[in-house]
């Protein structure tokens, strides 16, 4: 069978699941968010339900929507799928670029998402490298712009840790000697930690406050251990790194794809983001922000929110007794990649703290979700509230395009925020209007 035939076919029976998910009713018109969401009841796809954009870009003059008294502008532009952003001290801004590249097609299902991805660019080449921006006269304009580090295996997570620059790879964590005002590295760099590469491949860092701890986030390789579980050995978790020993262990697993990282500063807790799995409905189950505790477990992949089994896996009961509820759930398929902390008054009408989210959007339901910019108020060292949108507009109306996707989200300097859109290929800056 040719691949045009096949894709047909399989285009075909997708449509089919699309439309038996509406006959179930529609669970996406009620989103899963908040700190006790009600869940509807789990609807097993035997094809999942494959939606997404045709990436398109931003027309020159065309920007995403602002909550009120906000602006954006272009802190950076033509840039190669850009994914993570990390700032200097010296308010040098780093972008790293990368994109996930073709998998092993095994199904006419493989075969579907792969050239459905591709159509909206996420998948391609990959530009494997962190590029370096600067504002050389201190008026806004970041003017300068130099190839901080090259020849990488997807680049993502950043930390800066005394004169040590760390970059989260997919297949490990790799240190290079930086010095302040350093516009490249050089040398290849000292390989600190491996992980299994590729499956959810971005690999995000945090340095704890004194600089003696880095946190690693690693996604599974598939949505429910579908190889085994061996095969996820060492992945679903957050890894903490001590930088003085070099010794590493797992600090936090059972969490799907962990990837934005951040501290909650009041009680100084570690918070993430997580993608939950697919093929279960709309809504079910919710992406989640999530505290993260030392040793704790969160479920996956035997089972969800509040201990629910998911039967498509085999069962451990004793792990799924372990498994910890998170705090605050994004709604279904969300793919909350993005995440920190922002404090109260950063930016006009934001006046609590709470996270900052740059949700990159969905692919398995009928009505897409995410694909824009969240703040999740906290009170107390907890999330309370509905979150409120910072971004937004970066689908079309009639969903069938999209002009950028947000994932990383940084604060920058004078009381900005910064957000990577991977299909603009734009950092759009946001500031008091």
């Amino acid at each position: 069978m040719n691949h045009v035939n096949l894709f047909s076919r399989v285009v075909a029976q997708i449509g089919a699941a699309a439309i038996l998910m509406r006959r179930w009713g529609k669970e996406s018109d009620i989103p899963v968010m908040g700190v006790d969401p009600i869940i509807p009841d789990a609807k097993a796809q035997s094809i999942p339900t494959l939606k997404m954009p045709t990436a398109r870009g931003w027309d020159p003059d065309q920007k995403p929507t602002c909550a009120p008294g906000l602006q954006v502008d272009r802190l950076a532009a033509d840039l190669i799928h850009p994914r993570w952003i990390y700032v200097l001290p010296n308010n040098d801004v780093l972008v790293a670029e990368a994109i996930q590249s073709w998998g092993l097609v095994k199904t006419p299902f493989d075969y579907a998402i792969f050239s459905t991805m591709k159509r909206a660019a996420a998948l391609g080449h990959s530009a494997n490298r962190i590029t370096l921006f600067r504002d050389t006269t201190g008026d806004g304009h970041y003017d300068m712009r130099e190839e901080f580090l090259e020849n990488q295996n997807k680049p993502f997570g950043m930390a800066l840790v005394n004169d040590t620059f760390y970059v989260g790879n997919t297949d490990g964590v790799v240190a290079f000697k930086y010095t302040h005002g350093d516009t490249q590295l050089q040398g290849e760099g000292q390989r600190i930690l491996e992980f299994k590469p590729e499956g959810h491949w971005t690999r995000s860092l945090l340095a704890n406050d004194d600089g003696t701890k880095l946190y690693a986030g690693v996604g599974s390789n598939t949505n429910i251990a579908d190889n085994g579980l061996e095969e996820e050995m060492g992945r679903a978790a957050i890894y903490e790194i001590d930088l003085h020993t070099g010794d590493s262990r797992i600090f936090a697993s059972g969490l799907r794809n962990p990837v934005g990282l951040a501290w909650e500063p009041i009680t100084n807790k570690l918070w993430t983001v997580v993608n939950e799995r697919d093929g279960l409905g709309d809504e079910v189950p919710p992406d989640y922000l999530t505290s993260v505790k030392d040793g704790g477990f969160y479920g996956w992949p035997y089972c969800y929110w509040h201990q629910t089994v998911d039967d498509r896996v085999p069962q451990d009961s004793d792990m799924v007794a372990r498994a910890i509820a998170p705090d605050y759930a994004l709604g279904g398929h969300t793919a909350s990649l993005g995440l920190c902390w922002m404090p109260a008054g950063t930016l006009p009408g934001f006046d609590k703290d709470g996270m900052v989210i740059g949700q990159h959007g969905s692919w398995n339901r009928s009505t897409l979700s995410g694909y824009k910019v969240v703040f999740v108020p906290f009170d107390n060292g907890k999330p309370c509230g509905e979150p409120q949108d910072i971004l937004a507009g970066f689908l079309a109306d009639d969903e069938k395009h999209s002009y950028g996707r947000p994932v990383g989200v940084t604060l920058g300097p004078n009381k900005t925020l910064l957000v990577a859109d991977d299909v603009g290929n734009v950092i759009w800056r946001v500031s008091a209007a």
